[in-house]
């Protein structure tokens, strides 16, 4: 099949690219580079550095690709408290941009990288797509008002289309920048250099944590999944962890016992995150295959960073 995937130079977008090549499909990537990194890609991904809201560059790119991957966004949810017009541009009006173009191009199918953020402070655990969502951030509104700008132009135009509401994904080059980074790679790098661990809040909030590979096989399976048309989809591990269990798996993979400091003047987000992965079974024959330690060795044998650390 021939694919262009948004937000391709990403954490994300660049694992999906480099399994679909590595597949045999014809791939291309659009990203801006403000937070993707072009050598991410494998050689055989056809790179464009560019601008979503550039409709012209996407009818170009748009020419025979039979399916879309949009997954170029801003991510940061404390980025999106100070600067949240900036969000509703990127996040919101580059996917209308998206869908306009695919629209002229005659695509007949869109898979959109949402967010488990939409979902918010919910009590009502593990987290079912027919709940009302309740976004606590600009950053999850934004992810939210796209799959409806997304489901309802398909509707409209006869694009088929399908929201994949991505939890905490984790794995091998994800970002790690100075400040709000994920919390994953953040624990596990000052685990390993002896830095102090700092967990925000008391550590007894709940994510659900997804490593990569899992998140590129739900990706690649909405490609081209019956009965998916219009469609909501949870993809996380189906697992909750508590921040503190996320720190003693941590110890317990690289062998050192830790002892976190606890930051309690600053809040640990949301208090529970589990999703239920029911209706992914269904559509989409999505089982992860990796639990949390595993995918924790699989990133510190598969990312320099955290190799180089522990040597």
């Amino acid at each position: 099949m021939d694919f262009l995937v948004t937000g391709g130079a990403g954490f994300i977008g660049a694992a999906l690219a480099n399994r679909l090549a590595g597949q045999g499909h014809t791939v291309r990537v659009l990203d801006n580079l403000i937070a993707g990194d072009q050598s991410r890609l494998a050689d055989k991904v056809l790179f464009e550095r560019g601008d979503v809201m550039d409709i012209p560059k996407l009818w170009t790119l748009l020419q025979n690709v039979e399916c879309v991957y949009h997954l170029a966004a801003r991510v940061s949810v404390p980025e999106s408290v100070l600067y949240p017009r900036d969000y509703n541009e990127t996040n919101v009006g580059g996917t209308v941009s998206v869908m306009e173009a695919m629209r002229d191009a005659g695509v007949r199918r869109v898979v959109l990288a949402s967010s488990g953020a939409v979902y918010g402070n919910l009590a009502a655990q593990p987290l079912r797509e027919s709940v009302v969502p309740e976004p606590t951030s600009p950053y999850a509104v934004s992810k939210l008002s796209a799959e409806m700008y997304v489901r309802t132009i398909g509707r409209l135009w006869g694009i088929e289309t399908v929201a994949l509401r991505v939890f905490n994904a984790y794995g091998p080059g994800q970002q790690l920048p100075a400040s709000h980074a994920p919390v994953v790679p953040r624990l596990l790098k000052s685990a390993i250099s002896g830095a102090s661990l700092v967990v925000f809040g008391d550590g007894s909030q709940t994510r659900d944590f997804v490593y990569i590979d899992d998140v590129v096989d739900a990706l690649i399976s909405a490609a081209t999944a019956e009965k998916v048309n219009q469609q909501v989809i949870n993809v996380g591990s189906g697992t909750a962890t508590e921040i503190n269990q996320l720190v003693d798996t941590i110890g317990e993979v690289i062998g050192k016992h830790l002892e976190p400091i606890y930051n309690t003047g600053q809040t640990g987000g949301v208090s529970r995150m589990q999703a239920d992965l029911t209706r992914a079974r269904d559509l989409l024959d999505y089982r992860p295959r990796y639990t949390l330690a595993q995918g924790l060795k699989m990133l510190i044998s598969h990312d320099p960073r955290f190799a180089k650390s522990t040597q």
